[in-house]
């Protein structure tokens, strides 16, 4: 079978199988022509879930991506007590896994963009409330969104301050009450009561030393997670490879995957480097430029294969399809406002649907029915006589079997 993967930087992303195939009656289907196409990767490769309405953006979409990470921000799921966006996220949820994406939940626990009606509440119905959102969202989406950033940015979370309304944010006393670990550890267990087999990322903007001892921390008392998030909103300008390396070099110690939960490359005007918290760069158009464009193209593949090439790396996420909806209305989507693609979607579609992907391709099978498979590791199906198999192949040399049904 055609090579798809051209360089050793991704043998550890390469499943090497001898493969049989049966036919329906069980049998070995010997000597017959059989199409093996790729499904998805074993490797997510994410983006936040489509934010236009319509077909085409969505056929767009799924033409690159293969995991989407649907918004529950308390504030916007729950703006009131009870009401709820339930039946609208569930809705969307079962589209998107129909046409077989795979789902994560942002975030359970997150100090901003919370529910304001929390924070009135005595600390204890606080702590009464926010544990009842855990398990209602993870219970109701199980099976569907099993896959949740279950805390987010708790290295800065217990001195977070930024309430106009002078009411002290419900979600930064708790964290304060309990200390970072403890509060971790509340959330992990009431995820885990309803859904044990939850994926649960503990997730943040820090990416330096302080976020470093805050997962040591939680790992020594016990707690379980099951990924690091690593977010890197890319506003002032790209990493470079050596750092992205680096980052991935740093946390890959903790034994956990590596998820890049936010990523994310302007196309326009950098942000200048002197703002430290990018939230307060405020501009009242942030337009999308040819240089700019043609900037992103190149750091989007610098920046992935960087990634892809760690071996710890288990997902990456791209934050923000389009421009119309993006992070603080900068021209970081892939999709410009009028819905055209940026060179950046041709180039990153390139390698995750292009060098990194198998189209379909027909072999025959030998005298024993088998097959060889060499390519990035996923989901694929299997096609022959009219009848279909699906096979998940993971990394590395192995024999498999699919049945033609």
């Amino acid at each position: 079978m055609t090579d798809v993967l051209t360089s050793s930087r991704y043998r550890h992303r390469e499943v090497d199988a001898s493969v049989l195939v049966r036919g329906a009656d069980g049998e070995p289907l010997r000597e017959h022509d059989v199409t093996v196409a790729q499904l998805r990767h074993e490797i997510g490769f994410g983006c936040t879930a489509p934010g236009v309405p319509g077909e085409g953006p969505l056929a767009r979409w799924l033409d690159l991506f293969d995991t989407a990470t649907l918004q529950f921000y308390w504030g916007r799921y729950e703006p009131e007590p009870g009401q709820t966006k339930e039946a609208e996220l569930t809705r969307q949820a079962r589209a998107l896994s129909g046409h077989g994406v795979r789902l994560k939940g942002h975030p359970l626990v997150w100090h901003t963009v919370k529910a304001p009606w929390v924070d009135a509440l005595p600390l204890d119905e606080a702590e009464a409330a926010l544990r009842g959102r855990i398990r209602r969202e993870v219970s109701a989406f199980a099976g569907l969104v099993d896959t949740w950033d279950v805390v987010n940015e708790a290295v800065i979370m217990p001195r977070f301050e930024n309430e106009p309304d002078g009411i002290r944010n419900a979600i930064t006393r708790l964290c304060e009450k309990h200390g970072r670990v403890e509060f971790i550890r509340m959330a992990v267990d009431e995820a885990r009561a309803v859904n044990p087999d939850a994926v649960l990322v503990l997730n943040d903007f820090d990416l330096g030393p302080d976020y470093e001892r805050l997962i040591e921390e939680v790992l020594d008392a016990g707690v379980r997670i099951d990924a690091i998030g690593l977010q890197s909103h890319m506003h002032q300008g790209f990493r470079g490879e050596e750092q992205v390396h680096a980052i991935c070099e740093r946390f890959a110690r903790f034994g956990l995957p590596l998820h890049w939960t936010e990523t994310s490359l302007v196309s326009g005007d950098l942000m200048p480097k002197h703002i430290d918290d990018l939230n307060d760069y405020v501009v009242e158009d942030w337009p999308s430029t040819p240089e700019g464009e043609e900037r992103q193209a190149d750091e989007i593949v610098r920046h992935y294969r960087t990634l892809v090439e760690h071996p710890s790396v288990a997902a990456i996420t791209y934050w923000g399809f389009d421009d119309a909806t993006a992070w603080l209305n900068a021209p970081s989507g892939l999709i410009r406002r009028d819905g055209s693609p940026k060179p950046a979607y041709d180039a990153l579609r390139d390698l995750v649907r292009g060098e990194w992907w198998l189209e379909p391709t027909t072999v025959r099978t030998d005298a024993d029915g088998r097959l060889p498979l060499r390519a990035f590791a996923g989901e694929f199906e299997v096609t022959a006589a009219g009848r279909r198999g699906v096979l998940s192949a993971a990394a590395g040399a192995s024999d498999a079997e699919v049945e033609l049904r």
